[in-house]
């Protein structure tokens, strides 16, 4: 099993910035990619970034377009951390943030329990 514990979420106003942590741990936990996903309320989960490690070392990010510019997710590869810096915060943002993980390049098999992010106009 994998376990996945988030941190980070919180109220902001608008231009605001934020930092969401998501510390992946467990017996049988392998690292392909790890992401973000947010849902807003009475919208659909969308896709907000990830990166995907490459030896071991080096990482490729991939965005949404509504977040490039804005967020950058970086990753820390002796904690199992994939982090989540969210700069010029917009009231659209707001939304329950969920990490998660794919081990095997072929799905998202395992989502966090979600942090809130709340950002005021």
């Amino acid at each position: 099993q994998v376990q996945l514990v988030e941190s980070g979420g919180g109220l902001v106003q608008a231009g605001g910035s934020l930092r969401l942590s998501c510390a992946a741990s467990g017996r049988t936990f392998r690292r392909y990619r790890m992401g973000w996903f947010r849902q807003a309320p009475g919208k659909e989960r969308e896709f907000v970034g990830s990166i995907r490690w490459s030896d071991g070392f080096t990482y490729y990010a991939n965005y949404a377009t509504s977040v490039k510019g804005r967020f950058t997710i970086s990753g820390d590869n002796a904690k199992n951390t994939v982090y989540l810096q969210m700069n010029s915060l917009k009231s659209e943002d707001t939304a329950v943030y969920y990490c998660v993980v794919d081990q095997t390049g072929s799905s998202w098999g395992y989502w966090g329990q979600g942090t809130q992010v709340t950002v005021s106009s």
